[in-house]
């Protein structure tokens, strides 16, 4: 996944590994998942494998069976995202350290479960 500016770019987010990682962080098989959703182990498997890609409803869905909410904002390119400023002074200082352990602790599940790319 790409970041910018502390932001997802959705054009680069890899949805098999943001499928892959919120159902190992909620304790779910595939197998537990795909019953969540009503589907099958293997459309699970296809969509972490980035064989499939679901659609943003379905992928809303996976995250939710997950225990996750997923927000998405449209907004100019140089606009301020003042819904996340205003989330954020509403938080104390512990609350903004716990938030910022946990994109830390998202990010080193997701960089583990990454393949790095040999040169060659």
């Amino acid at each position: 996944m790409t970041m910018r500016d502390g932001h997802h770019v959705l054009s680069r987010l890899r949805t098999g590994l943001l499928v892959r990682v919120a159902r190992r962080d909620a304790g779910l098989t595939q197998a537990e998942l795909a019953a969540r959703l009503g589907t099958t182990q293997s459309a699970v498997s296809a969509w972490e494998r980035g064989r499939e890609t679901p659609r943003v409803d379905t992928l809303a869905r996976i995250l939710r069976a997950c225990g996750f909410e997923a927000d998405l904002t449209l907004r100019h390119r140089d606009d301020e995202d003042r819904s996340l400023i205003g989330l954020h002074l509403g938080l104390s200082p512990e609350e903004r350290l716990d938030a910022l352990q946990g994109m830390l602790d998202f990010e080193a599940i997701a960089r583990a479960a990454t393949p790095v790319p040999t040169g060659g």
